[in-house]
């Protein structure tokens, strides 16, 4: 899925035409006015990800697009979009499951490891495939910095965090419920964060650490004066 190199294919290669949306340039616009137009080349890596966006992966069509709006060579396009794994070069699944095999995910919770196996067992498929339906894209990833809430998954643009093999596929099959229902409304889909009943990151035990003395500016303060004699 992230080959360094690119081979042409009937749905990318060159000829297949591209060209930024009413709403994608609108947004180009606004990126643009924040740097000088010498330097407007700098906002590669937002361009690269309107692309993204409107066409469902960065084809090298979109990379040429992006080229020519910021009058750059195309190869100075597509090493940007080589090197940054964010940038799907081939098209994924409605929805785009990363989940992080990082060590703190490894370790936190009930291990990565599990969450991985939950998933490939729902799905039918392993990391670096999508389903038949092209509804998921599955891949392994590493840290998305969201490591006190392991093991966590990125879908899309969401974070789905203190997972257990129960709590991804429950997940999982609200958002396949979503995409296929005729009235999505009515579908349940777990909100982004931790899906063990936490708000953020605080300890689901409750408070344990720093219960007394209260703190308080007046105990913090020298009593004998030595302050005031400096």
């Amino acid at each position: 899925m992230f080959s360094f190199q690119h081979r042409n294919k009937p749905s990318n290669n060159p000829n297949v035409p591209f060209q930024f949306s009413e709403q994608s340039n609108k947004l180009i616009d606004e990126i643009l006015k924040r740097y000088p137009p010498q330097y407007k080349k700098a906002a590669v890596m937002p361009l690269l990800d309107i692309g993204q966006r409107q066409h469902g992966y960065t084809s090298i069509s979109v990379m040429n697009e992006v080229a020519r709006v910021l009058e750059m060579p195309p190869m100075r396009v597509y090493e940007v979009a080589t090197f940054y794994t964010m940038y799907n070069r081939e098209p994924v699944g409605k929805y785009f499951v990363q989940i992080c095999t990082t060590t703190p995910c490894q370790l936190g919770g009930c291990g990565s490891d599990k969450i991985v196996e939950a998933i490939t067992e729902h799905l039918g498929i392993t990391p670096g495939h999508t389903t038949a339906d092209n509804l998921f894209t599955f891949i392994e990833v590493e840290c998305l910095g969201a490591c006190v809430n392991a093991p966590m998954v990125q879908i899309n643009d969401d974070y789905y965090e203190d997972l257990t093999p129960e709590s991804i596929k429950t997940l999982l099959t609200a958002l396949k419920d979503s995409a296929t229902a005729t009235d999505a409304g009515k579908v349940q889909v777990p909100a982004p964060g931790p899906l063990s009943g936490r708000d953020t990151c605080e300890n689901s035990a409750g408070l344990t650490t720093l219960l007394e003395p209260v703190w308080n500016p007046e105990t913090m303060m020298r009593k004998d004066g030595a302050l005031d004699q400096q």
